[in-house]
């Protein structure tokens, strides 16, 4: 008895050690990157081809940052902020106005439904490039950060109302079926019941789809054309033409572009988890 119990504490020791090197191993791959690129960053550009691209900044130089906040980088900035706002908004109302129905209401077109829904899940952006092109031109809206809002929304939508769908069939039917005989409604129901329980899996939707949305490139760059209406992503593209040979600056450039969704993803990683966790647990 005692040696088989020393064999499993040998095996769960070993488990644990192999499992902590992975996860060591996975944190230097993930970070080491972002700290060469921050600290590149500081750098002028000489520093860098005379010391070394691994060598640390001899000092902290603010050049960099202070000659790309100055060049614009604001307008970007306020673009993705804007285009993020405006998208989470139409992507989580939408999302959880159609997922509601298909996980609670029976009716004969609700698994057709649901899967031309998840269907769509499978369509390759890149080859709606052109005929999404086509019709912004013809609706008057190319070069304007209005054009990437139905893009955007359209491709998030399949999968929002995929995972949305499948939290909402996890909430109690006996909470609506108390709340009906007390005479609540199905629209009083949906907006003071059931979104408020559907936080948790708003919260990961929003998360998930707001880095795809600050960071997404093709279309930004197919539908827009001047500085005034372009996003973040193109920020670096057009930063990276101007200063194609000064790599610190680039380095700044993408620092400022990444540091506002890694500091969302700290603030906001519990309810990430949260939204996870209750999702495995009643999906």
């Amino acid at each position: 008895m005692e040696e088989r119990y020393k064999k499993t504490k040998a095996k769960s020791t070993l488990s644990w050690t192999i499992a902590l090197i992975l996860a060591a191993a996975a944190l230097v791959v993930a970070v080491l990157p972002f700290i060469f690129m921050v600290l590149n960053s500081f750098k002028n550009k000489f520093e860098m081809l005379t010391k070394g691209v691994f060598a640390l900044p001899q000092k902290l130089d603010l050049s960099n940052y202070q000659e790309v906040l100055s060049g614009g980088f604001f307008r970007y900035f306020f673009n993705s902020v804007l285009l993020l706002i405006v998208v989470l908004a139409l992507i989580l109302f939408i999302s959880a106005c159609a997922a509601y129905p298909l996980a609670r209401f029976k009716f004969k077109l609700n698994g057709f439904v649901y899967a031309v829904i998840v269907a769509c899940m499978a369509i390759p952006i890149h080859i709606t490039l052109i005929p999404v092109f086509q019709m912004t031109k013809s609706l008057g809206m190319y070069d304007s950060i209005w054009a990437l809002v139905g893009p955007d929304v359209a491709f998030a939508l399949p999968i929002s109302v995929f995972i949305l769908t499948s939290f909402m069939k996890g909430i109690p039917k006996e909470i609506e079926e108390s709340a009906e005989i007390d005479g609540c409604n199905k629209y009083y129901m949906f907006f003071s019941m059931i979104l408020p329980l559907a936080k948790p899996g708003l919260s990961t939707l929003a998360i998930y789809n707001g880095v795809n949305v600050w960071n997404e490139f093709s279309f930004a760059y197919t539908l827009t054309q001047s500085a005034q209406n372009r996003t973040l992503p193109l920020a670096v593209w057009d930063f990276q033409g101007q200063y194609s040979m000064n790599t610190p600056m680039i380095m700044a450039v993408l620092t400022l572009t990444v540091l506002p969704m890694i500091l969302l993803f700290i603030v906001a990683q519990d309810k990430l988890v949260k939204g996870m966790t209750a999702g495995a647990v009643k999906g």
